[in-house]
């Protein structure tokens, strides 16, 4: 079975819905499995791209593209 690498606009959506999942009161670890990523993956994304919005991701990919 090949790994899925997620794009950046996946892993904003699933942050968020963990964050929405969390905020009706249900636990952070019960969300995470209910977006189908594990916890590891979870705190790497946030760390990364928790604080990112749309525009600001957008950006980001711009400047990639740039680098390359």
């Amino acid at each position: 079975m090949a790994n899925k690498r997620h794009k950046t606009e996946e892993i904003v959506t699933k942050l968020r819905q963990v964050g929405a999942v969390v905020g009706q009161g249900m636990a952070r670890i019960d969300g995470i499995r209910e977006v189908r990523i594990t916890k590891q993956i979870f705190y790497r994304y946030r760390k990364q791209y928790g604080c990112m919005g749309t525009a600001q991701l957008k950006e980001l990919k711009r400047l990639q593209k740039e680098n390359e």
